[in-house]
């Protein structure tokens, strides 16, 4: 049996981690190169760090840190954020990463997705989705762009379906209803797409505490699940959810 993948994620804007709810009112966290090699000491399975400001100032990443929060890194390490062309991805990967995350650049250009799978493998390539609940869509969840500050009119499963057909390898889907909240994953949310996709799916949006990561893999049948307030405020600690996530019964990898 796989195991369950905990991910630690680091949002950098202006060199620093922050974090917020519902993706806005950041705070500071601390500096990403610090903070990565410790949750990968601690037990991470990755980390995944997205510059969450790229998108909107139409910047691309910012490769100095890219490269100074690798160099201390011995788990796959993610990065996203202003990543818009084959040269974009193939700069962050030169900079330490080992998988790309893509997501306003890629509902632009959906064919993004197809390119940087040739070149790199459909197990490089990320697909970051920002979900929230919608009213006026047959699905219910709406796809956002731009850190959830633009509307696309996408379906949530049928976008998640087009990535994978374009050669995506995994699916980052964040609720932006639940982000930052602790009141715990979209169970619903989450379900849907894994359902929807032979690629593994990353949750992401609302962990609170060991709980919410049980009921995520059980009921939202994730492959992963991604947190970042529950991890940086000392709200819990690695080692000992994963001590949860073992009593419950779920596969997990021990700190080495």
């Amino acid at each position: 049996m796989l195991t369950k993948r905990v991910i630690a994620c680091l949002d950098v804007d202006a060199g620093r981690v922050v974090k917020g709810v519902h993706f806005a009112d950041l705070r500071d966290a601390g500096d990403p190169a610090e903070l990565a090699p410790a949750y990968s000491r601690s037990g991470a399975d990755e980390i995944i760090l997205l510059d969450i400001s790229a998108a909107n100032q139409k910047r691309s990443t910012l490769l100095e840190i890219v490269r100074k929060t690798a160099q201390h890194l011995f788990v796959p390490f993610t990065v996203g954020g202003g990543i818009r062309s084959l040269n974009d991805a193939t700069a962050v990967f030169d900079a330490g990463a080992d998988k790309i995350a893509v997501n306003s650049a890629a509902l632009e250009n959906p064919a993004l997705i197809s390119q940087i799978a040739r070149r790199y493998g459909s197990q490089a390539v990320v697909v970051a989705v920002d979900a929230k609940s919608s009213f006026t869509l047959r699905g219910n969840y709406e796809v956002w762009a731009c850190g959830g500050k633009q509307s696309t009119g996408k379906e949530v499963l049928a976008w998640v379906r087009e990535t994978e057909d374009r050669g995506a390898g995994e699916i980052l889907l964040t609720s932006i209803d639940r982000d930052g909240t602790g009141d715990g994953f979209d169970c619903e949310l989450t379900a849907r797409v894994a359902v929807a996709v032979r690629i593994p799916v990353i949750a992401s949006g609302g962990a609170g505490n060991a709980c919410h990561f049980v009921q995520v893999f059980k009921e939202g049948k994730a492959d992963a699940a991604l947190a970042a307030s529950v991890f940086h405020y000392g709200i819990n600690t690695l080692s000992g959810l994963k001590q949860e996530l073992a009593l419950a019964g779920l596969p997990v990898r021990w700190p080495c």
